[in-house]
């Protein structure tokens, strides 16, 4: 199959290496409550979501949204500070990540950091989710220069439970210029249809990663292809997945913003199951 690409090259997964979810970015929680209530159930093997109002934080702050990220902070709270805390992969995830689209490279660093500000000051966010992040060698600098300083940001916010800085996630969507890897903590190097997902290669380079620094979003995904899917994701060294049946079509939009119908079945295989 293309995905088993390069012999000779040493893939980073074993298939013992603990998957986890990470959520491109739900509806509004008015529109999207019982996706944003999933996020904080126990046993979900969350690593982060993000917050999306308006391709940034919005005019001002949301209260629907506020209450979201209160409870995704409590139960985040209860899995690290319980008396039978999660597994060490689940309590050290549920990290809220701020939207910030750089627009392949056209808004400027002012006001990123003007959004990213925003999403601290109004949503007390771990980390940033940089949308539409551009994937060229020329534009490695802008990007570094931004990552850098929403690092420092971070690193001097008031961290929530004593904890350091959340994680800076490129969304790209596709294989960047490999120095891409060094500017953030996460790069999602794919995002797109399971029809080009399940013929994917994944680029050399990455084999010098571990996991955790890879994202794959798959849409389009069948129930009865998801050992598939997920053998890919593992075989590519991603460690952050989300796999949903929805596609786009039939008035859908964005076939992330909602849950698949099968999540209660891929967070038991990912997961220990879900806890009623």
């Amino acid at each position: 199959m293309p995905y088993l690409t390069s012999t000779g090259t040493t893939r980073r997964t074993s298939g013992a290496e603990p998957l986890g979810f990470g959520v491109p970015g739900y509806a509004h929680p008015l529109l999207a409550p019982t996706e944003w209530a999933e996020l904080a159930r126990p046993g979900t093997p969350l690593h982060w979501a993000v917050l999306n109002i308006d391709d940034g934080p919005g005019a001002r702050p949301d209260p629907h949204c506020l209450e979201a990220a209160g409870r995704l902070r409590n139960a985040r709270d209860r899995a690290v500070h319980g008396d039978d805390p999660l597994d060490l992969t689940r309590a050290a995830g549920g990290r809220l990540l701020g939207h910030l689209d750089l627009a392949f490279g056209s808004r400027s660093f002012a006001e990123l950091i003007a959004d990213a500000q925003c999403f601290l000051d109004w949503y007390r966010v771990d980390g940033f989710y940089l949308g539409r992040c551009p994937a060229e060698r020329v534009h490695l600098p802008a990007v570094r220069r931004l990552t850098s300083t929403l690092a420092t940001i971070l690193e001097h916010g008031d961290r929530p439970y004593g904890e350091g800085a959340g994680p800076l996630v490129l969304g790209v969507g596709t294989h960047p210029y490999p120095g891409y890897a060094e500017a953030a903590d996460q790069l999602v190097t794919f995002r797109g249809p399971w029809t080009d997902y399940r013929w994917s290669q994944v680029a050399e380079w990455t084999a010098a990663y571990p996991p955790e620094r890879f994202a794959h979003f798959v849409h389009g995904v069948p129930r009865t292809h998801l050992d598939e899917a997920m053998r890919i994701a593992r075989w590519q060294g991603a460690g952050t997945i989300f796999f949903t049946d929805r596609d786009g079509q039939h008035g859908q939009t964005d076939p992330f913003a909602a849950l698949p119908r099968y999540w209660d079945e891929i967070v038991s295989r990912i997961g220990p199951g879900i806890s009623e």
